[in-house]
């Protein structure tokens, strides 16, 4: 299921002008505040009438301002699940996701109400109340409502905004797997780059109402002319590793195509295949192989691409074999080091450096 958008639409003092694909498994529109977000989501949901443009889902045509078609939010078999969760606090958690079943076609293809159910860990939650639950609880009941309207795409906006990082962490893995159920294409709204490391295959980036860049999340996030857009601080890059030896009290060894990365906390079997973002802030760059050190990551690389910033810094993108880790260092080391487009050196990380947050499945 493919929807292509080509949409304008203006507000005061906001012109939006945004075109982009998504396909299969998870894309994320991500841009700071007021870049367009929610516009898009409002305009492929039903609940914006563009000024300009078309919207196709499946080949389906949703909005074509020229021709005057505009097919009915409630028509449009989209399930959306906003910030809030927006659950019926008058009803209990099975009347809540039931009121999803009364808009599922008869025949279309999804998941039945108890593999939604089992997915998303909510049969506990059933004779409760809305008000009784926490806020990962209530999101999680309000995709079930969701996806029990057997959708053919799923729009969620900013779905943990509202949450603390304690119950972001309770909810990420059921996204995980509902991304691998691959039961519905999910367009995912967030000014989160933590979230979409764990979650997206692909990504929309907005400045202003534009599209800046879209792509796959390794490449992009990787870029290091996305470094003043995401900000230095999470800046980093997402790397694709297979779990080839665990170790429940240790360090666990993850190949990732060009090396191989030591973790910590790893609680992936042996095979299975992990994201892990890593910060460019927490890369360092070695002209040779460092010796004596404490970190067990030190990975062969060869520069690609170096981007100064307006400051200090420096946005350097390193390829390790297939794939590409962001560092950033200051304007001084690169003089020092004498780096360059094509040069050999040694990208080190410390074990330690990523967070456990930082690695989904």
């Amino acid at each position: 299921m493919s929807l292509s958008v080509d949409i304008a639409h203006r507000f005061d003092g906001f012109a939006l002008e945004a075109a982009f694909e998504a396909g299969s498994g998870v894309t994320a529109i991500f841009g700071p505040s007021g870049s367009g977000k929610s516009t898009i989501g409002n305009a492929v949901a039903g609940l914006l009438r563009p000024d300009r443009g078309r919207i196709e889902l499946g080949g389906d045509v949703l909005f074509d301002r020229a021709q005057g078609i505009c097919i009915a939010a409630a028509r449009r078999r989209i399930g959306v699940v906003f910030q809030e969760g927006r659950l019926f606090p008058h009803l209990d958690v099975a009347r809540n996701i039931a009121f999803g079943a009364r808009y599922a076609p008869a025949g279309a293809p999804g998941l039945d109400e108890g593999a939604i159910m089992a997915m998303l860990g909510i049969e506990p939650l059933m004779a409760r109340r809305p008000r009784s639950l926490s806020g990962g609880e209530k999101q999680r009941v309000a995709i079930a409502r969701a996806l029990l309207m057997r959708p053919r795409l799923l729009l969620m906006d900013e779905p943990l905004a509202a949450l603390d990082g304690p119950r972001k962490d309770e909810i990420l893995p059921y996204l995980e797997r509902l991304r691998d159920s691959g039961t519905v294409p999910i367009v995912y709204i967030t000014h989160s780059v933590a979230e979409i490391a764990r979650l997206a295959d692909r990504i929309v980036v907005l400045r202003e109402g534009r599209v800046l860049r879209q792509g796959d999340i390794t490449d992009v996030l990787s870029d290091p002319a996305m470094v003043p857009l995401i900000g230095v601080r999470e800046a980093g890059s997402v790397l694709i590793a297979k779990v080839t030896e665990r170790s429940p009290g240790g360090l666990s060894r993850l190949e990732i195509g060009g090396g191989t990365l030591r973790l910590p906390g790893i609680e992936a079997e042996v095979g299975q295949t992990l994201r892990v973002r890593v910060l460019a802030q927490d890369v360092l760059v070695s002209l040779a192989r460092p010796e004596g050190l404490s970190s067990r990551n030190i990975l062969p690389a060869v520069v690609e691409e170096i981007r100064r910033g307006d400051g200090p810094g420096v946005a350097l993108s390193l390829r390790i074999g297939e794939a590409r880790l962001l560092a950033r260092i200051t304007a001084d080391a690169l003089e020092d080091l004498a780096l360059r487009p094509g040069m050999d050196c040694y990208a080190v990380l410390k074990a330690t450096a990523v967070a456990r947050a930082d690695i989904g499945s």
